[in-house]
């Protein structure tokens, strides 16, 4: 059965014509399935009948299920989603975060089922890799959070029209541009008009710095742009966030700058984890400004959220904004993130999910250090 979740609509319509179908099909169907989040062929009232019972015959809207929804006392709200491993028979899950604000609702988006990447302050990069996730799995987790917001109180009088999701972020478990193709079809059906009808400001991907996937997103889809930075030079960089002897801090900087040609904003978000005693300094404030001084940027400070055995510590509040000071005082733009859902293991790094590390890191780490 074809799954018709996994397409964005240019794909749709080459479907529809390999069926001897007319391609304006498509975007009657992407209306039904993530406008109006209807997935009953039945109810697509202005599809002919005909045309109904031959997809009914061959393909499926299947997404992904939902295991547990956990509500913050903040109201966050976090899903717990399913993913079936086809191949093997394995099953894992990933997490959904959703972040009520005063203007916006912000919905955090998985891309792969744990992280190869093994930055070593996230919880999912600790847990090691399994597989991407397929569009469907990625779409459907904006699917699953708009129809379980549509009736959750305080949103189920909301007219239908009315956006309750006003932004989307990959920012959850996995590194985007890892999974560059999925993604990139995913987030095509978050802005098309048919569909969700997001503007690119208010869609943002969050590398790591995969320095070719960037150069291919700017002509692809440029969304807005979020760098995972975490420190002010190769060294410490190297030691924190791997990827970066592969591509190093000034490779990543001329990749910001080519990416702003394109991007719908005019400033890239560096995303800084504040890590007591290791990034937290005003040397590294002062290093920081450096490196990023030809690019137009502002940056996200993120108080570490504490998971079992990170070996970091959360920076102190004094700390935390001495280093923003210093930063606001060069006429740098500058947010402290505020924690959200951390009760509920919702917060920023804290997303675990469950993940069967086919790369048995843990196995190969315990073995190396019992005493971990």
């Amino acid at each position: 059965m074809v799954n018709l979740l996994n397409f964005n609509q240019s794909q749709l319509a080459e479907y529809f014509t390999s069926l001897g179908e007319k391609p304006f099909r498509a975007k009657q169907l992407m209306r039904w399935m993530h406008h109006f989040g209807v997935l009953d062929l039945d109810q697509m009232t202005d599809i002919a009948k005909t045309l109904r019972e031959k997809l009914r015959q061959e393909t499926e809207f299947a997404l992904p299920d939902v295991q547990l929804e956990q509500v913050s006392d903040d109201g966050t709200r976090k899903w717990l989603i399913g993913t079936n491993n086809l191949r093997d028979g394995t099953s894992n899950s990933v997490e959904t975060v959703f972040i009520p604000e005063d203007d916006r609702g912000t919905l955090c988006i998985s891309s792969q089922v744990g992280c190869a990447l093994e930055c070593t302050f996230c919880s999912t990069g600790r847990q090691g890799f399994n597989r991407n996730l397929n569009v469907s799995e990625i779409i459907g987790q904006l699917w699953i959070a708009n129809h379980a917001l549509r009736q959750a109180p305080g949103y189920d009088l909301l007219p239908p029209g009315e956006r309750i999701i006003s932004n989307v972020v990959m920012m959850g478990m996995g590194e985007p541009l890892a999974n560059y193709d999925n993604v990139v079809t995913a987030m095509q059906i978050m802005l098309d008009d048919s569909a969700y009808g997001l503007s690119r400001r208010r869609v943002t991907l969050s590398t790591s710095g995969m320095v070719p996937a960037m150069d291919r997103l700017k002509e692809d889809c440029p969304v807005a742009l979020a760098v995972s930075l975490h420190a002010p030079n190769d060294a410490l960089r190297d030691e924190i966030v791997p990827i970066n002897k592969k591509y190093p801090i000034k490779d990543l900087m001329a990749a910001c700058e080519r990416y702003l040609v394109k991007a719908p904003r005019d400033f890239v978000t560096f995303e800084y984890v504040m890590l007591d005693g290791v990034n937290d300094t005003l040397e590294h404030a002062k290093q920081l400004m450096n490196i990023v001084r030809d690019v137009p940027c502002k940056f996200n400070l993120i108080p570490f959220n504490p998971f079992p055995n990170s070996g970091y510590g959360t920076s102190k509040p004094m700390q935390v904004r001495a280093f923003r000071d210093m930063l606001m005082q060069a006429g740098f733009v500058v947010t402290v993130r505020k924690t959200r859902g951390d009760d509920i293991d919702a917060a920023c790094g804290q997303l675990a999910g469950k993940v069967l590390d086919k790369t048995r890191r843990t196995e190969k780490t315990i073995a190396i250090h019992p005493e971990q």
